[in-house]
């Protein structure tokens, strides 16, 4: 059993590099949470129709790469519910559908895409998504895949299309978390070149009501995304038109952007303020093709290529506030180049191809028999974060850092974890002060992409007390783990986040009333998450110095008064109160915690 967490220091060292810079006063890890992290993912389009036409032993050399430990071991994978492809002119754009008509289905259709996600189901993936670039013909506007949009009226049928998706493939071992009924709604994709549909704003609270109650009808535990627009700005101004009501919200999970506007810092920090205004975490759902100036053509496996993916994780994570982030497509067969007539052509920069995917394969591959896989500087990148920031860890902001160093501080479960991206020309020092730590911290392991490393075990940070020193080396991403005592400790604040959600105790709207209810909620990093762990067994809420109570049914905050109902033990990840353990009846954001049969938690230090 896991026992009970303190936050532990955020720490990232470098490697023996180069002369640096002179020595500088220690970046600061700050004591306040300011989100929990839900994952990292890519999805599965299109490129799983040509590997549907792979060899069994390169089908699963892609599984391991994408969904295995020793790969980017994804905790987010996204399966494209296809719409029949009708009208797309590029075939490889063209995913089937099941639907033969309303209620009919051949779930013989979309092989490629059907064993993926069977897959990253095998390999145990904690958060599979079902999205939706167009409806079927049967419920769009031009009787197409792409160009029109879904059909007023046709809301409810096509969300119980969405739920039979589910259910079928829950028969099958495939449990899907979220469903995301619209991919960039902002779009019809008149040119037909993929599939898309346009949704107006004021019909998308009506399609996520619609999917929402179609999957509850069907006994699903699936929850709705929305609404993937394009832009980032675009968002902060539609976002209102759709995502304030009170029944649209009860079904949402999360908020969903891309970024293809590569937004402004201070873009990012008016949409993380407006997500606040609809009590829902915002996650970044696709991004891909920059080409060093924004959006454009172009194809780089370069380091250049992976700093700028790094770059732009650190930006959403640390500016949004994003939850989760998702590449666009994990495959892409859009090199620009012959590798076989070009051996060199996987690894050279050139205009033609485009950087959309992070590992690449041979467009000709029918022709000339070639299943080679070649990896990008993003894939690798992406692993720097991907296999160590795992679901439910806490990010806690960093100060201080030097100039083009951009690191990012994680906590769970008594492990810290830092990825420290260096975009500079010549190598960097950078000390690290943990200011939210139980003790010694201990290095554990140190991993490094560069121009000639992949996710290389490099040397570990020094470390004294609470502070990490390393230097980083020129154009790098370097991973630093820690551990760190994991007894709380009197006095301490904490955020107290479940296991099994990874959200909050949450003193509901912030209340500083007694018998205010302790609620489960994502994790904000606000006051009113925040709780002291107190020498006389009491835990009282930092917001208003109230005692977690449990002298009724629903756990409340009430003035601290010397009851049993306020004396808490902590133990083997539990928290318990008169015998009974801290419980959430689901995962949902808002349900209410009682004192029951006990789940596991973590105490998350918060200095």
């Amino acid at each position: 059993m896991r026992t009970v967490i303190l936050a532990t220091a955020l720490v990232m060292t470098a490697m023996a590099a180069p002369a640096v810079a002179a020595p500088q006063a220690a970046a600061e890890v700050s004591g306040t949470p300011a989100q929990s992290v839900q994952g990292f993912g890519a999805s599965g389009a299109w490129w799983v129709n040509d590997l549907a036409n792979f060899a069994p032993a390169a089908r699963q050399r892609v599984s391991d790469l994408l969904f295995g430990p020793a790969g980017l071991d994804l905790s987010v994978y996204r399966y494209n519910v296809g719409g029949g492809g009708v009208g797309v002119s590029n075939p490889a754009r063209a995913p089937q559908t099941a639907l033969v008509s309303p209620g009919v289905y051949d779930w013989s259709k979309d092989p490629g895409g059907t064993a993926f996600v069977q897959a990253a189901a095998q390999h145990g993936l904690p958060d599979l998504q079902a999205f939706v670039n167009s409806a079927p013909p049967v419920w769009t506007t031009n009787g197409k895949s792409c160009g029109g949009s879904l059909t007023g009226g046709d809301e409810a049928a096509y969300g119980k299309y969405l739920a039979d998706v589910v259910t079928h493939f829950q028969q099958q071992g495939v449990t899907f978390s979220q469903v995301s009924p619209m991919n960039e709604p902002d779009n019809n994709f008149g040119d037909c070149g993929q599939e898309g549909m346009s949704v107006g704003t004021g019909q998308r609270g009506a399609i996520v009501r619609a999917v929402g109650a179609a999957l509850a009808d069907a006994g699903s535990q699936a929850q709705v995304l929305a609404d993937e627009t394009s832009w980032a700005l675009q968002d902060i101004f539609e976002l209102p038109s759709w995502a304030g009501d009170a029944n649209t919200q009860r079904y949402l999970v999360a908020l969903a952007h891309h970024t293809y506007d590569f937004p402004t810092n201070a873009t990012l920090n008016v949409l993380r303020s407006s997500a606040k205004n609809y009590g829902k975490p915002l996650w970044a759902t696709e991004i891909c093709c920059s080409n060093g100036g924004g959006y454009g053509q172009g194809f780089d496996p370069t380091i250049d290529g992976g700093l700028r993916m790094a770059d732009l994780i650190h930006q959403d994570l640390t500016e949004a506030n994003d939850a989760q982030f998702d590449w666009w497509t994990a495959l892409s067969p859009v090199l620009g180049c012959d590798p076989v007539a070009v051996p060199s052509c996987p690894t050279t920069k050139n205009s033609q191809g485009w950087n959309d995917g992070l590992i690449y394969y041979d467009p000709n591959y029918a022709t000339d028999g070639n299943q080679n896989l070649y990896l990008t500087k993003r894939f690798w990148a992406l692993a720097n974060f991907s296999r160590f920031v795992r679901p439910n860890a806490v990010r806690f902001p960093i100060t201080g850092m030097p100039s083009n160093v951009w690191p990012v501080a994680f906590e769970s479960g008594g492990t810290w974890t830092v990825v420290a991206i260096n975009d500079n020309t010549s190598a960097t020092s950078f000390p690290l002060h943990f200011g939210a730590t139980n003790g010694q911290l201990t290095p554990t392991g140190a991993y490094r992409t560069s121009a000639t490393e992949d996710l290389a075990l490099v040397t570990l940070p020094t470390v004294s007390g609470s502070t990490m020193t390393a230097t980083l080396p020129a154009r790098s991403i370097t991973t630093f783990t820690f551990s760190q005592p994991t007894t709380a400790v009197p006095g301490r604040n904490y955020v107290i986040q479940s296991t099994n959600s990874g959200s909050a105790a949450d003193v509901a709207g912030a209340s500083t009333s007694d018998g205010a209810s302790v609620i489960q909620y994502h994790t904000t990093g606000d006051a009113n998450q925040r709780w002291t762990v107190q020498a006389n067994g009491t835990i009282t809420s930092v917001n208003s110095g109230k005692c977690l109570d449990a002298s009724a049914a629903a756990v409340t905050q009430r003035t601290c008064n010397g009851s049993q109902a306020q004396q808490w033990s902590l133990t083997d990840g539990s928290i318990a109160n008169q015998g009974g353990g801290l419980t959430a009846a689901s995962t949902v954001d808002g349900v209410q915690l009682t004192v029951g049969a006990g789940q596991q938690w973590t105490l998350d230090a918060t200095g």
